[in-house]
């Protein structure tokens, strides 16, 4: 084995100038998906860390459903004190939950006194609900980060085309779920920017507000946030969350609850999967770059060493040690530019960290591109090269396995 790696290097070095410009065309190729891999999983996390850490969380629990009616925030759907309780009982069963929020979301008409208008309204407690979206208080452009009783938190939407400051009183008014109207003056104590765009109708009140509002002898609760420690695990903590809440059954014997990743609660999933579709892609270019080339260079070294293969066929050497000359070739051409692109991508990489690169996300201004290439990634993209330089090399090394010595030695 030792010897062909020595005869490939040889014959590599030999016709140096088609081995270069091959292995460019490698490591250009390898280095172009490096970076897109580390630029694009880079926004793609700050993306999913946006929309999780400031308004979703990683999952959320709702009685079953809820969420298939959810833009009219139905109040009959909501969850009573002992069932929160229960859930609340599994939540610190599972260590990999790091901190949980219940809330009451419903729909109520919101007044300047001048002006009125529909707002979405989430009850909270406000240090769960910090510690579940960390992220939430960096939303706030105005006024205070958290809430107290007798504040609320308006839409960045309402502040301007309502000219409506922090300090103002303004009026919220619902219907609780008996069809009764009650109305409460809040004190507006911060102006919250929406994390999808400009038309965000969400504010926050204080969890017992809420209650007031709507007049809830005891308290109910439309959906519980949760935040994972690793945001990695939320699929298995997704469906062993949901393999609990299977077991709880309602009087008719079917499900009591549902639970929903991030992924099912936002539409940004949908560029979360475009992103990766992207780079399937670039990583299928990679491939056809890479086989494209050793082929090529295989069938141009078959075709001018014909009388080479031809004499050392004709001294004895089997067509297996014939094939495996070639087939060595091609592994050094695909190891050799794999390496060589990991490099130059890794550095590429790094100098855009030091760049420190920044983009706006909906709302989001200044957010700090990091991008990042794992080993993962590399070894992947390592052993992907390597495998199709060695399957590029197959079809013209079996070619001059398979060649009669006479005819080779007779080729001019």
């Amino acid at each position: 084995m030792g010897n062909l790696f020595k005869i490939a290097i040889r014959n590599l070095r030999r016709y140096s100038r088609r081995t270069m410009l091959t292995l460019s065309l490698i490591t250009i190729g390898v280095t172009f998906v490096l970076v897109f891999a580390g630029v694009s999983g880079s926004f793609k996390d700050m993306m999913i860390g946006q929309i999780t850490d400031s308004m979703l969380g990683h999952i959320q629990i709702h009685r079953k459903g809820y969420l298939a009616s959810i833009d009219s925030l139905p109040l009959t759907m909501n969850m009573k004190p002992q069932v929160v309780k229960k859930l609340e009982g599994i939540f610190k069963q599972i260590p990999d939950i790091e901190a949980y929020s219940p809330r009451i979301k419903f729909g109520a008409m919101f007044s300047s006194f001048t002006q009125t208008t529909n707002i979405r309204l989430n009850g909270v407690y406000p240090e769960m609900e910090m510690k579940t979206l960390p992220l939430l208080a960096s939303r706030i452009s105005k006024g205070a980060k958290g809430i107290k009783k007798g504040e609320i938190i308006i839409p960045e939407l309402f502040a301007r085309g309502m000219k409506i400051n922090v300090g103002d009183t303004v009026v919220v008014i619902a219907t609780n779920k008996d069809g009764s109207v009650n109305g409460k003056q809040l004190r507006v104590s911060g102006i919250i920017e929406s994390a999808t765009g400009p038309g965000g109708r969400d504010g926050y009140v204080h969890i017992e507000d809420a209650m007031e509002i709507l007049r809830m002898e005891e308290m109910e609760i439309s959906e519980i946030a949760i935040r994972l420690k690793n945001f990695q695990k939320f699929h298995d903590v997704h469906n062993h969350l949901s393999n609990i809440l299977s077991n709880e059954k309602n009087k008719q014997g079917k499900p009591m609850f549902e639970a929903h990743t991030w992924e099912r609660l936002s539409p940004f999933y949908n560029i979360a999967r475009m992103i990766d579709m992207m780079s399937i892609f670039i990583k299928v270019m990679l491939i056809a770059i890479v086989l494209i080339s050793v082929m090529n260079v295989m069938i141009m070294a078959v075709y001018e060493r014909i009388r080479e293969i031809g004499t050392i066929a004709a001294i004895g050497t089997l067509p297996g040690k014939i094939l495996s000359m070639f087939v060595v070739e091609g592994f050094l051409l695909g190891i050799t530019g794999a390496i060589a692109g990991n490099i130059l991508g890794t550095a590429i990489i790094y100098v855009l960290k030091l760049f420190r690169i920044t983009f706006d996300f909906g709302r989001q201004k200044g957010l700090m591109l990091s991008p990042s290439v794992g080993m993962t990634d590399i070894l992947l993209i390592s052993l992907i090269v390597s495998i199709v330089a060695v399957l590029g090399s197959l079809q013209p090394a079996f070619k001059a396995s398979r060649m009669e010595p006479i005819k080779a030695l007779r080729h001019v």
